[in-house]
């Protein structure tokens, strides 16, 4: 296949800057382009790489207004660079079809119309799998269990008893959804455990990525709320609340009962203590530990997390420290020496 650049512009609803007659045969990285193909740059930090690229044509964001060669300016390069990917590169993996005669089916199973079931997938009874869903190999989907249409469940996910899965969830290898939130009574120092009897509700158009944690609440529900999307290795504590369209980067760690707004990103590693709320818009940073509530709009770091600004102040006061040390000890130094001075002239 190959198109001009003026064509994808218009796939893209984007505006051509430069030659749009340009051919263009394939995609690529930045770095890795040649001759003929389309390459995209997000952040106005890599720009610069605009001039070293073999690329044919770059799609950019509308704040570039010219570059050394042909640029389509996009109101999101990602999303634009991801539509040029499926026209140039369409996906091309074989949809499951039909239940595999390894599947294990309880009784009062009911599946939608196009259902896929692979190999050693094992569904209790009175689950329900809607339409066009797809189960690959080796899923167990508890009893009683609900799952949308048109979800993709990835191999050797659990899904336990009495869960709610949304429409177009996608749920990537060995993922647990349900297992029992982390509760126990200490008496006489032996730990009781407390039973988990709640549920997980998530809403349509979630993505879960591999190894997430994600229990049932001990009474009522955890919630994932519609569009967010949670990437690997995530901990999410019993009876969680999470907002719509919200990010939850790899190895965060969510305790219970908190609350997470909509549209908030929870960076990487930040840790969040349990029984508090998370405001709309908030940013939590990376490796952050949030022990207090968030307000909406506003971006924490550091621990134990606070305004992002005021924690900058703090970190640069720190790395000042050594130095800060050195003149100390020298003023002390000339201080004491001043006394001993003082000393002797009194003698």
């Amino acid at each position: 296949m190959q198109k001009t650049v003026g064509e994808i512009a218009k796939i893209l609803d984007g505006e051509v800057v430069g030659e749009p007659s340009i051919i263009i045969k394939g995609v690529s990285g930045i770095k890795e382009a040649k001759h003929g193909e389309i390459a995209f740059v997000a952040n106005p930090k890599y720009l610069s790489l605009i001039d070293g690229s073999a690329a044919s044509a770059i799609i950019t964001s509308k704040d570039v207004k010219s570059a050394s060669k042909p640029i389509i300016r996009a109101e999101n390069p990602s999303l634009a660079f991801a539509k040029v990917i499926s026209l140039f590169m369409p996906d091309e993996s074989r949809r499951p079809k039909g239940i595999h005669p390894s599947a294990v089916i309880g009784k009062n199973v009911k599946l939608g119309e196009n259902t896929a079931i692979q190999a050693y997938c094992v569904i209790e009874e009175g689950a329900e799998i809607g339409e066009a869903s797809i189960l690959y190999a080796g899923v167990y989907v508890g009893r009683k269990t609900k799952i949308g249409k048109d979800c993709i469940i990835y191999p050797y996910v659990s899904i336990r008893e009495k869960i709610t899965i949304g429409n177009r969830v996608i749920i990537h290898n060995g993922t647990v959804i349900g297992s029992d939130g982390f509760g126990f009574a200490k008496l006489r120092g032996i730990h009781h455990k407390i039973p988990q009897i709640g549920t997980v509700i998530i809403e349509d158009d979630v993505e879960i990525g591999a190894n997430v944690t994600i229990d049932r609440a001990r009474f009522d529900k955890t919630l994932i709320g519609r569009g967010t999307k949670i990437d690997n290795l995530v901990q999410i504590a019993h009876n969680v609340i999470i907002g719509e369209n919200s990010i939850v980067v790899a190895q965060a760690g969510i305790s219970g009962t908190t609350v997470v707004g909509k549209n908030v990103t929870v960076a990487g590693q930040a840790g969040l203590v349990g029984h508090i709320t998370v405001g709309d818009n908030a940013i939590v940073a990376a490796q952050a530990g949030v022990t207090k509530n968030v307000a909406p709009n506003t971006c924490v770091s550091g621990y134990p997390a606070k305004l992002h600004q005021t924690a900058k102040r703090i970190n640069a006061y720190v790395q000042k420290l050594p130095n800060l040390f050195k003149q100390v000890a020298e003023l002390e130094k000339r201080i004491e020496n001043a006394l001993k001075n003082k000393t002797k002239r009194k003698k």
